[in-house]
């Protein structure tokens, strides 16, 4: 672009950094600071230019509006909702109708024809975003209360979209979040940035962010992603993709994608073809629906770059500064360009030390869960439902809506936030974790459910629910009140012990959340659950519907695998972003997955799993572990397993997985389930790959020794060991009173297995329940030289005081 006029009153972006934030606010100084610092290193920004903070005071005073602000704002009570929403309304008009000079109108009508110039067209599309000097700062996000246009033609309608901008500095909602915290309303000033489209309305666009959102788990890039404009994404309008990348690894050189969900994007933000409209909403077709928006490569450049740009903003700030992005991919050139970079403000500014958990204290009842979505928060919150209609506008609400209500609606505009302050949860059909209305739930606290569906069909008003986000990344709607509890975990004041403390985890979404507790791992990490809730097909049933002629399991497996080039790729992606999900959060400690151990009642009911499984009198005791996966009937599965597995330490190089096999009654079948393994390309030792073997068999005890020698190490799983050393049947009532993990028959067998696995210089841990539930238990193994102790997460205090407290004993 051509040198500018007025430097004051118009920049170009290319022209400013951090430091300018006060004259050009944060959005704009973000995104300079990116075209200064980063396009070097390969990060795209589009240009434009800014119209400054100076540029607004001196709109405000040229049209003699100022005093009538300040006097608007002395009368304000942001705890009178009514009053608040029609003095803000008041503002805007005030703003929007105050006439511009044509000093500043010239100057802006020259830069815009500069920078269209510069892209070799008469009236350049730009985008106009509001960029306020107290916005997108390391402690005050600020998020989403200013307004954003899409798609502006002309000078006309570029000096109504700027004065629009500088009137979005007084929303309801940005009042009060300045009110809140001390900031002085005139002196929060706001500029404008001008910058050339991305034609994302023919591609994709989204948010991403250098961690977790929920968790706060650093070492990855979550992305979200949709078809066409990016404010679809940004308003919680649609469920997006969502993808994320282990950052240790990608910067290692691996294409380390670790999980991949397929959104609905049932609906997409595109240029509209009708006069005077700038953009419209239109559907997105079922096929295009079902497969992802982006490809692998632009997901791993999209992470590339974001890490990029968290490095450059911790070495400014000279802390770790977690970043919030918004990405365009061009469909007419194919490239990717960031357009927005803001700090992220919510987990970096937590003490991590102090966990607060919530606690259900009934029993889970599936009968009673009315819906399911995506958990924003990790909290639980009961009350009445209030159904948002159509037509209810913010201003109705804020009256309407009564303390400690559950608020329903199909999305939230994050203007609500005097409303979203009032509620105990928040529950709507549409969004996704990173929409804005999430990041408001996030930063007030208040736990969100968000993506359901069709809430505001199944939830009626005045009904008593609990909402429960609480149970991993998918939050749960309960009917009635729930009783549960929370509890505040200094993990500061745990005590240090000497035997490795590790956790069985069985759902992924929980994995970064406890991998921030102190662990020394995952002793035991099962497939059962990833192949239950993210692939939800019998393996076989995957790979021989077609052949079953069961047109129904077909098409349902048809929607499921849409997005893959084949069955197969499907049960080998989900499986390995479920275990690889795991393995990143707990890199580089040892995570040992066991491959599946379903009963045959238990795979029976899986989709499709009638046609492959018998039935047995005891599943239990019948067709399990080790004897399926050389079993020439479910081979063809296990080689599946094998192949994700594969994937996980090769491909993306989380070779910290170590394999276990479960329920191995002989050690022929030990070898045979190796030699399958191998043929697979998980060889022992090769690689670095180590082997375990579940000790739940007595002849497991008895054989020990023959065991040893073609493992790496034993895990007692102490359930199934209790049930066949006592001889009982755990599932059945009747003899449940005899089923004790503490009986002195089953603490001799564990006794000799720990005597033999050092007599063998294997590793030698337990992963069953009774270390979590009973500290004298606890005491017996560190007493006996268990190598590891693996338990449930939520167990972890007691546990770790119970191993303390035995060590002292030991020692004395």
């Amino acid at each position: 672009m051509k040198p500018l006029i007025d430097s004051s009153l118009i920049k170009l972006l290319s022209s400013v950094g951090i430091e300018d934030i006060q004259k050009v606010g944060g959005k704009n100084a973000s995104l300079g600071e990116m075209l200064k610092n980063l396009t070097q290193k390969g990060v795209k920004v589009p240009e434009g230019f800014i119209v400054t903070v100076d540029a607004y005071y001196q709109f405000l005073e040229e049209g003699n509006i100022r005093e009538d602000i300040e006097l608007i704002l002395a009368n304000i009570d942001v705890d009178d909702l009514i009053s608040l929403g029609q003095k803000a309304q008041l503002i805007r008009k005030t703003i929007s109708e105050a006439p511009m000079s044509a000093t500043l109108q010239g100057i802006i009508e020259e830069a815009y024809f500069n920078l269209s110039a510069t892209y070799g067209v008469g009236k350049a599309d730009v985008a106009v975003r509001s960029s306020a000097t107290a916005e997108d700062l390391p402690d005050a996000s600020f998020a989403g209360q200013q307004d954003t246009y899409l798609n502006v033609r002309g000078i006309e309608d570029l000096i109504l979209s700027i004065k629009k901008c500088f009137a979005s500095l007084f929303t309801e909602r940005a009042i009060s979040y300045r009110r809140k915290r001390n900031y002085h309303d005139l002196k929060v000033g706001i500029a404008v940035c001008v910058q050339k489209m991305v034609r994302s309305d023919l591609g994709a666009s989204g948010v991403a962010f250098s961690l977790d959102t929920e968790s706060g788990f650093k070492d990855v890039v979550m992305i979200n992603g949709s078809y066409g404009l990016g404010e679809m994404v940004v308003q919680g309008a649609v469920k997006p993709d969502e993808f994320l990348v282990h950052k240790p690894k990608l910067k290692a050189g691996f294409p380390a994608i670790i999980e991949k969900q397929l959104g609905t994007k049932d609906h997409q933000m595109v240029y509209s073809m009708v006069e005077g409209k700038r953009v419209e909403i239109c559907p997105v077709g079922p096929e295009r629906q079902r497969r992802f928006c982006l490809k692998d490569e632009h997901i791993l450049q999209l992470a590339k770059w974001v890490c990029v740009i968290e490095e450059h903003y911790s070495m400014v700030h000279n802390r770790w500064c977690p970043m919030d992005v918004e990405w365009a991919l061009d469909g007419q050139s194919g490239e990717l360009f960031i357009v927005q970079s803001r700090p992220e403000t919510i987990h970096s500014s937590k003490k991590h030390s102090d966990v607060k958990l919530f606690h259900l204290d009934e029993k889970e009842d599936s009968s009673r869960v009315l819906l399911k979505g995506i958990a924003v928060g990790d909290g639980i919150a009961a009350g009445k439902v209030f159904v948002v209609g159509e037509h209810d506008e913010c201003h109705d609400l804020i009256h309407k809506v009564k303390k400690g209500d559950v608020l329903v609606t199909d999305m939230t505009d994050p203007d609500w936030e005097p409303v979203m302050k009032k509620v105990s949860g928040i529950i709507t059909n549409k969004g996704g974790r990173t929409c804005h209305a999430a990041i408001v739930a996030r930063e007030l606290g208040v736990p969100a459910i968000v993506g359901c569906g069709n809430a505001t069909e199944i939830l009626t008003p005045n009904l008593t629910a609990t909402v429960s986000c609480a149970e991993g990344e998918v939050g749960k709607v309960y009917k009635g009140h729930l009783n549960y509890r929370e509890e505040i975990l200094d993990l500061e004041s745990l005590p240090k012990v000497s035997t490795p403390v590790m956790f069985n985890i069985g759902s992924p979404s929980s994995a970064f959340k406890y991998a921030q507790y102190p662990h020394c791992g995952v002793g035991l990490a099962r497939l059962e659950f990833i192949i239950n809730n993210y692939i939800k097909v019998h393996p076989l049933a995957l790979l021989n519907h077609r052949e079953i002629n069961d047109e129904k399991l077909s098409e349902k497996i048809h929607q499921l695998t849409s997005a893959y080039d084949s069955e197969e790729d499907y049960f080998i992606e989900k499986l390995s972003f479920g275990i690889s999900k795991i393995a990143a959060a707990f890199y580089p400690q040892p995570v040992v997955v066991r491959f599946s151990d379903f009963k045959s009642n238990e795979y029976f009911n899986l989709l499709g799993g009638n046609y492959f499984e018998p039935v047995e009198e005891n599943p239990m005791i019948g067709w399990r572990g080790a004897s399926r996966y050389y079993s020439e009937k479910f081979k063809p599965a296990f080689n599946l397993e094998c192949q994700a597995i594969k994937k996980v330490r090769e491909e993306m190089g989380l070779d910290n997985v170590i394999l276990m096999i479960p329920f191995c009654r002989t050690v022929e079948e030990l070898v045979k389930v190796k030699a399958v393994m191998k043929k697979q390309g998980l060889e022992q030792k090769k690689n670095n790959l180590k082997v375990y073997m579940m000790a739940e068999v007595p002849s497991n005890i008895i054989l020990a020794d023959e065991f040893a020698k073609h493992i790496d190490g034993f895990s007692i799983g102490s359930n199934d060991l209790t049930q066949l050393t006592l001889g009982i049947d755990r599932d059945s009532s009747l003899v449940a009173h005899l089923y004790d993990e503490k009986h002195s028959a089953v603490k001799t067998m564990i006794r000799m297995l720990i005597a033999a696995a050092k007599r063998n210089n294997v590793k030698v841990g337990l992963c069953g329940q009774g270390a979590s539930d009973f500290p004298e238990f606890t005491d017996f193994l560190v007493k006996e030289g268990i190598d590891t102790i693996s338990i449930t997460p939520d167990a972890i205090s007691k546990t770790i005081q119970a191993v303390y407290q035995a060590e002292i004993r030991k020692a004395i």
